[in-house]
């Protein structure tokens, strides 16, 4: 996400990373780059000038001119009114009311049915509530049907009333229900609509007067760039929302209503939709998209996806295997799946600091595991926990079970052999030091 708009604010920045002389009319060049950066990631013009002309104040009034490290001071003031920009902290979503009722809104196509069972997954996964589903989408062919499946897929149930075409009644319903059979939590999927439609912006507003959410939610395509930011401040006019959610990050988008759209509307975005998996969901904060913007990674989100998937169990037992030599391939793909559970592997790289630019252009497939996982379930289980008898017949076996070469097999083994050695050396005190460090930091969250 965010790749062109990285790659501009980087060069932009270039010429203040380094120690060399710093003057007032570089740090106005520099600004004037920053600028046109943001305008091409679809950055509204008032709003990239007010942005700049802040940064060309702090940074004249803070002495960066004659400060040892200007370039890093400047750097950091551009991520600081980054932050700012896009709303300063995190906001978390309002969860009070039994049940808490929570409507969404938004464009057609902007992902709002996916969304709703993301946000009813991540609720009943990271907030222990029993969500209810809600369909009043009554125009959209079978969208009621995908609400269904959407809700199989998470073990979330669904109620809608196909004979009815009143959403108001339906939505109404849907929370008697919740009442009725104890749910805590009702996510009313609506129609998507068009702004310019006085019907359907008319009808939305009744759902929420009926219903008197404690949360409404827009959901948006951040591809639609300033279009998006646009929309959002027609939809609040009418329903005067409580937040944004940003769907369709992973995509080739250029950044405009993640950085433009909390200044327009003054609602903050909450959460951002960054795949097609029902767990590809995360909260919004804008100091770790800023540093995300500016190429500086986010090992904070990362360390949180890694506390997890981690298993302090699992942990102890592999810890006891490498210290007896007994580490096995098993073991390993346990690890992979552990990976995987974190997300896409193309996020993952994009929260190392500096990985982003060193893999651009590149594609980082999903899939990139499975001719690792394909050659360790064509060994047998002695194979697997005794690697080393692995001979060149059985390799021959493995790579035709596997659709493999030999090649690649050597390749794998070698890299495990490596991987062995190291955490060999780990155990010698730094295992210890890395689980008590997991174990604190998992207490910190």
């Amino acid at each position: 996400m965010f790749d062109n708009l990285s790659e501009k604010l980087d060069k932009a920045l270039h010429v203040l990373k380094g120690h060399g002389q710093i003057t007032e009319i570089n740090v106005a060049e520099t600004l004037k780059e920053v600028r046109r950066a943001l305008l091409d990631a679809d950055v509204n013009f008032k709003i990239a000038k007010e942005f700049t002309n802040k940064v060309k104040e702090k940074a004249l009034g803070q002495d960066v001119l004659t400060s040892l490290q200007p370039g890093q001071l400047m750097v950091k003031l551009v991520k600081d009114e980054l932050t700012e920009l896009m709303g300063g902290d995190a906001e978390g979503i309002n969860l009070s009311g039994t049940p808490s009722v929570i409507l969404m809104s938004g464009l057609q196509g902007s992902g709002k049915t996916t969304f709703s069972g993301k946000l009813a997954n991540y609720l009943k996964t990271k907030k222990a509530k029993k969500p209810l589903l809600v369909a009043c989408d009554v125009y959209r062919p079978a969208a009621i049907d995908q609400l269904h499946v959407v809700g199989e897929q998470i073990g979330v149930e669904v109620f809608s009333d196909r004979g009815n075409n009143d959403p108001v009644a339906i939505s109404k319903a849907g929370i008697a229900h919740a009442k009725a059979n104890g749910f805590n939590v009702v996510i009313i999927d609506t129609a998507g609509r068009l702004a310019v439609d006085e019907q359907m912006m008319k009808e939305i507003a009744d759902i929420h007067k009926a219903v008197q959410p404690q949360e409404t939610l827009f959901v948006v395509d951040s591809m639609t760039g300033q279009d998006a930011v646009n929309t959002a401040k027609s939809f609040n006019e009418v329903l005067n929302f409580d937040g944004v959610i940003l769907t369709k990050l992973d995509g080739d988008t250029r950044g405009g209503a993640a950085i433009s759209i909390k200044s327009v509307v003054n609602k903050p975005i909450k959460f951002i939709g960054t795949g097609e998996k029902m767990d590809a969901i995360d909260v919004f904060y804008p100091s770790r998209m800023a540093e995300r913007i500016l190429g500086m990674g986010d090992v904070v989100s990362l360390v949180e996806r890694a506390q997890e998937q981690f298993d302090e169990e699992e942990a102890r037992k592999i810890q006891k295997k490498i210290a007896k030599n007994k580490f096995g391939f098993d073991d390993f793909l346990s690890q992979i799946q552990q990976i995987k559970k974190m997300g896409s592997l193309k996020d993952l790289m994009g929260m190392i600091p500096g990985a982003g630019k060193a893999l651009k252009g590149l594609d980082i497939d999903d899939d990139a595991f499975k001719h690792i996982e394909a050659i360790i379930h064509s060994m047998t289980p002695d194979e697997r926990s005794t690697p080393a008898k692995l001979n060149a017949s059985r390799k021959k076996r493995i790579a035709k079970g596997s659709g493999t070469s030999i090649q690649e097999i050597n390749q794998l083994l070698k890299q495990f052999d490596q991987m062995g050695k190291m955490m060999k050396m780990m155990q010698g005190g730094g295992g210890k030091k890395m689980m008590q460090m997991m174990g604190a930091m998992k207490g910190m969250k």
